[in-house]
């Protein structure tokens, strides 16, 4: 009996030749065996198909929207009415709720602006692309036009790689796991 833990990468160049062949390989094996798939964009329908859990960036997204609107309210009543009030349109600098109205347009950048780059550090701390983290992409060709499958196999590694050479595979790379 082989032990041995294989990682094998099959690439593709073909979006819907992809799908096919993790629908038929999870027909024919009743879990996944597929850790992960390495793609130039998002491929529609292909988190129900692995049945991945939806993830958490849109309530980050949120949060951080909601860090922006208080930071810009407070930074807003700090310039405007406590540390250099002005009279602006005859407008009262002592009342916050006066001039709220004429602090919307700046909260309202603040708030997006916030939300999109604390949102930008999130999703490269998160997909390891931030510099310093370790990379682990297996292959550099899937940031541009091919697409890769990787799939954790302890055995029927020949079967597995038939399967794919008949299922329109370009590349078939078969690495021992240490």
């Amino acid at each position: 009996m082989n032990n041995k833990k294989y990682i094998l990468h099959v690439l593709y160049d073909n979006e819907i030749l992809l799908k096919n062949s993790i629908k038929k390989i999870l027909k024919i094996y009743n879990k996944n065996i597929i850790n992960e798939i390495y793609s130039p964009y998002p491929i529609h329908g292909l988190e129900k198909l692995l049945k991945l859990k939806k993830s958490n960036l849109s309530f980050l997204s949120f949060i951080y929207g909601i860090i922006g609107f208080l930071i810009s309210n407070i930074i807003i009543w700090y310039i405007m009415i406590f540390d250099w009030p002005q009279n602006i349109g005859g407008k009262p600098s002592f009342s916050w709720i006066k001039n709220y109205p004429s602090f919307i347009p700046v909260i309202f950048e603040l708030t997006i602006f916030f939300s999109a780059h604390i949102m930008c550090i999130t999703y490269l701390i998160q997909c390891n692309l931030f510099p310093g983290f370790k990379k682990k992409n297996p292959d550099s060709r899937t940031t541009d036009d091919m697409f890769l499958i990787e799939i954790l196999n302890t055995n029927n590694i020949e079967n597995l790689t038939d399967f794919f050479n008949k299922n329109g595979a370009i590349e078939i790379h078969n690495k021992i796991k240490k």
